[in-house]
């Protein structure tokens, strides 16, 4: 599906250090007094294939960098399966940049539809200094963030295409921690399928 350009609005920041600068300094956003930390991005910003997230999670949280954890090392795993290197060939950045606390004895919560609406033009700003050719939206946060859509089990694997870029919805890799199965048809091998599309399409844009 072709879309106009869903990021040409953001237009803030003359560099991305600048943009990732403003971020680290905010303190009107909505879960800046949650006594968290901020944690933007790692990988290699003169990638052409970039990985949006959710939110942190408690390790994340800690060490600073989105996808460290268990999910991290998982979605690391399956990079490498498609023979992308997650230090050089990919940028991954969150939807939400603090770890939503959470209740009732939890770590952390869902974040909200207020708080994906806050940090969603630094998202975007950061989408048009990266200038990649391919997003991929990992879960149902990253989804409402940039397509305003949920519904991850329907959306997986469908492009959407927006001026130059190319954008593709797959499952959160702690989705496939929790449903470990690799028969026909599980969200494991769905993941896999969705991987091999994506290596397909980058090396058709950018070349093996």
């Amino acid at each position: 599906m072709l879309q106009s350009d869903l990021f040409k609005s953001a237009n803030q920041y003359a560099t991305l250090e600048e943009a990732l600068n403003a971020i680290r300094g905010l303190k009107d956003d909505p879960l800046a007094n949650a006594g968290t930390n901020i944690v933007i991005s790692r990988g290699n910003p003169e990638a052409k294939l970039l990985i949006i997230g959710e939110a942190p999670g408690p390790e994340e949280n800690i060490k600073g960098k989105p996808f460290v954890g268990r999910a991290g090392q998982l979605l690391d795993k399956i990079l490498e399966a498609a023979n992308f290197n997650p230090e050089t060939d990919v940028y991954i950045t969150n939807s939400v940049f603090r770890l939503p606390p959470g209740d009732d004895g939890k770590a952390f919560r869902k974040p909200t539809d207020a708080e994906i609406e806050f940090y969603r033009p630094y998202v975007f700003e950061i989408v048009r200094l990266i200038d990649p050719r391919i997003i991929l939206l990992t879960g149902n946060v990253a989804c409402q963030s940039v397509l305003k859509k949920t519904g991850i089990t329907s959306l997986r694997g469908q492009w959407t295409q927006s001026g130059e870029r190319w954008i593709m919805p797959i499952f959160h890799p702690s989705y496939l921690l929790r449903n470990p199965s690799r028969e026909p048809g599980s969200p494991k091998a769905q993941m896999w399928e969705d991987i091999r599309e994506v290596r397909r399409k980058y090396d058709e844009l950018i070349g093996k």
